[in-house]
């Protein structure tokens, strides 16, 4: 999935540092499909115990940029042109992220029972990638370490300061692989590309 996901990070042309969290034992193997896909300026760094701080970690690594993009290697199939449009809004705005229209019904649910059924037109699947102004998202990771905030992307961090995010389209190709099944999927979208 990583070599997929680099694939895209390359295509897109638009980043000139790339921190990867990952295990140490996964540092040889990873510097080589870095190579493959000609990114030649690759940190790779221990992860943290929860998803937020191997991005804090990931921060720490970049400093002297202004700009901060987190991307998950669990969305492998992502659109190079997705990670430009997330960036440029970052850039104009401040905090942008990717998001698709909901299709499902959500319902909010309260031991055991529905308590409220939501508008889904107002709501949207969050993906990464996810850009932010360097020091916006630093400052939403302090504000979140001093505050005990936990939150499972970090846009979640940024709105808990109070800066707006802007959302620009996902792409539906953009899924987390989180589920065996999601694997059948990723396979088969790709064996269309071929």
């Amino acid at each position: 999935m990583l070599a997929i996901t680099l694939g895209s990070i390359a295509a897109a042309g638009c980043f000139d540092l790339i921190a990867i969290a990952a295990p140490a034992g996964r540092w040889e193997a990873i510097r080589a499909i870095a190579a493959e896909h000609q990114l030649p300026n690759v940190v790779l760094l221990e992860g943290g115990e929860r998803r937020q701080d191997s991005v804090a970690a990931a921060i720490d690594r970049c400093d002297g940029h202004d700009w901060i993009t987190v991307h998950d290697a669990a969305r492998p199939l992502t659109p190079p042109e997705v990670f430009r449009a997330v960036l440029d809004a970052a850039r104009a705005d401040g905090a942008a992220i990717a998001g698709v229209p909901c299709v499902d019904t959500v319902k909010q649910v309260q031991h055991g029972q529905v308590a409220a059924t939501l508008d889904r037109s107002s709501i949207i699947a969050a993906q990464t990638p996810q850009s932010f102004s360097a020091g916006i998202l630093r400052r939403a990771h302090l504000n979140a370490a001093t505050q005990g905030i936990s939150a499972g992307d970090d846009a979640a961090l940024v709105e808990a300061m109070g800066v707006p995010v802007t959302v620009v389209p996902g792409d539906p190709r953009n899924f987390k692989i989180t589920f065996p099944q999601d694997l059948v999927l990723l396979r088969s979208l790709l064996e269309e590309v071929r």
